[in-house]
């Protein structure tokens, strides 16, 4: 007779929790549904060995779990690197002050706000294309190194100049890392969601893949339609306005709002 104590429970709350979180996150890239079927052969290989004890085939599945293991690392190797770096980041600071932190005070990053924001509506009015990386606790020197260096303050003149239709960085991304702009032009990983709607185009996928593979916030700005658009944790916040999209910036919990998103 099997015999459960509080241990045992806590046991398997655990591991299903931490099956739960790890879905999560695969879910948010096109490996979710290879996890989905990983799980099925693990619970099968379980029930064989373990309920009905057939030697033959659990030894069978015992070889395949064996030599698997690192076909699983490698399979896997974005969603592992995604899975560690987001162990230990915080999201109880404001968004903005995290990425903007320094020595100066509040009021100077708001002042680091504002021209993203007014860049943004104007490039929004004129269907500028653009794409606007705000690094975080992630580091993306891989992709600034992509690009080309320009390390110069936040203005909104530089942003519009850089996204200029005839600008040759204006396709690539730009990447904001603290109180500067560190890089445009920059190449960054595109997502391959089949989810995707077919009306968002390259830019959309681009900063879906970037909030998929680091804890970045990426800003679009539609070069078809104007809309404002943000990615964040593998979820993209369509049609922003320029309040939400400035809420988004400054305010500590942002994404408790009821915005748009898909």
């Amino acid at each position: 007779m099997i015999h459960f104590e509080l241990k045992d429970f806590i046991d398997i709350f655990l591991v299903a929790l931490f099956l739960y979180y790890i879905y999560r996150l695969m879910k948010q890239s096109s490996a979710a549904n290879i996890f989905s079927g990983i799980i099925i052969f693990i619970l099968v290989w379980i029930i064989v060995k373990q309920f009905f004890n057939l030697r033959l085939l659990g030894t069978i599945f015992d070889t395949i779990i064996n030599m698997g293991a690192l076909a699983l690392v490698i399979l896997f190797q974005e969603e592992i690197r995604r899975f560690f770096s987001t162990i230990g980041v915080h999201h109880s600071q404001s968004y903005l002050i995290r990425f903007f932190r320094s020595k100066r005070s509040s009021d100077h990053s708001h002042e680091n706000i504002f021209p993203i924001v007014m860049a943004c509506m104007n490039m929004s009015k004129g269907h500028v294309g653009a794409l606007i990386i705000i690094e975080h606790s992630v580091g993306l020197n891989e992709y600034i190194n992509s690009g080309d260096n320009i390390n110069a303050n936040i203005t909104q003149r530089l942003i519009e100049n850089i996204f200029f239709k005839n600008s040759p960085l204006h396709d690539g991304a730009m990447i904001i890392r603290g109180q500067h702009i560190a890089a445009a032009g920059c190449i960054l990983p595109v997502a391959h969601n089949t989810d995707i709607p077919k009306t968002l185009g390259l830019r959309h996928r681009a900063a879906l893949g970037i909030s998929q593979k680091t804890d970045a916030l990426a800003i679009i700005v539609s070069e078809e339609t104007g809309d404002i658009s943000v990615a964040y944790n593998g979820q993209f916040h369509l049609a922003l306005s320029a309040d939400e999209l400035e809420n988004i910036l400054s305010t500590p919990h942002p994404f408790n709002h009821e915005i748009p998103h898909i």
